[in-house]
């Protein structure tokens, strides 16, 4: 549970699950130009979010594509779905 909780804790990797959580795939290059990270910034991210079984890759050429782990426990998507809704209203009271 920590590893989880210290994935979703890190506010690019949750920009980065709000990209992936809608169930497509998505390149490191789309990832990276949406959140404006570097290559190795992005793929140490995207390392974190994989090895804590969040997110799960495939390599196509010289690109990684990203998807959400459709093995991930309902309870824990349940967690990454309010997350990411609390800063969706968040964000909403600021702007």
């Amino acid at each position: 549970m920590q590893e989880f909780m210290t994935a979703i804790s890190d506010p690019t990797r949750r920009a980065a699950l709000a990209i992936i959580w809608d169930g497509g795939e998505h390149c490191v290059c789309e990832l990276m130009a949406k959140l404006e990270a570097s290559q190795s910034r992005m793929s140490r991210h995207m390392k974190v979010l994989r090895e804590a079984g969040i997110v799960t890759d495939r390599r196509d050429a010289q690109w990684v594509r990203f998807r959400r782990n459709p093995e991930l426990a309902p309870d824990l998507v349940a967690v990454i779905d309010a997350v990411l809704a609390a800063e969706r209203r968040s964000e909403r009271k600021v702007a």
